[in-house]
């Protein structure tokens, strides 16, 4: 799955996130955050031919409970996960090699 450059529609459950299996990246945010929008290059970047690993945006805000089951604070936060258990997590992340260490971790051999 490729870089996911919109909000889902219908943001995954948190039963789904947890039972996914492989790589998966989730992204919280909204399309409005200014943090979010500079950070998009530099996601997009670290997932370049990572097709193996799933990108989920998913918009959050009030009343979005996946986010506050992740407990999500500040946006853009990313979390990654391999077959639905959190490896790693990053808050407004600054740059695309922080992203790419993330994702190594997520993809590396169990």
């Amino acid at each position: 799955m490729p870089f996911a450059d919109r909000h889902l529609v219908q943001p995954p459950t948190r039963e789904s996130v947890d039972q996914a299996s492989g790589a998966t990246v989730l992204e919280f945010g909204a399309p409005w955050c200014g943090h979010c929008q500079r950070a998009q290059p530099l996601i997009q970047q670290a997932l370049e031919d990572r097709d193996e690993v799933a990108h989920l945006k998913v918009e959050d805000g009030p009343g979005q409970s996946l986010g506050r089951s992740f407990r999500v604070k500040l946006w853009p936060t990313l979390i990654f996960l391999r077959d639905g258990r959190e490896l790693a997590r990053l808050v407004r992340p600054q740059d695309a090699q922080s992203i790419h260490e993330a994702v190594q971790a997520i993809t590396a051999p169990a």
